[in-house]
């Protein structure tokens, strides 16, 4: 193989982690929105910014999809552990803005 076919190999692979990369932010996205509903509706009712049991279902569920996908779960993990964190932080902001306006 020559460098000028290792190139447009690169080039193509490259163009579809670029693609994957923006559906990512586009699914993250998609996901912000609902646990901002989630958040709103959290503190409309008074319930707590975090769930740990349903947090730990999550880690679970996407621990064994990771294992399925053959994608480390320690890093499927990490990566929703990242998610659930954020996700907790707007809770909060929402629940505190929440109680500024009542």
């Amino acid at each position: 193989m020559s460098e000028v076919n290792a190139q447009e190999i690169l080039a193509h692979y490259r163009g579809s982690i670029d693609n994957i990369d923006a559906a990512l932010v586009h699914m993250l996205a998609e996901r912000f929105k609902c646990t901002q509903a989630v958040g709103r509706l959290k503190a409309e009712y008074g319930l707590p910014p975090a769930d740990p049991a349903r947090e730990e279902r999550q880690i679970a569920r996407l621990k064994a999809l990771a294992i399925d996908a053959d994608l480390d779960p320690e890093f499927a993990e990490t990566f929703i552990n990242f998610i659930i964190a954020e996700v907790i932080r707007h809770h909060e902001r929402i629940a505190e803005q929440s109680t500024h306006e009542a």
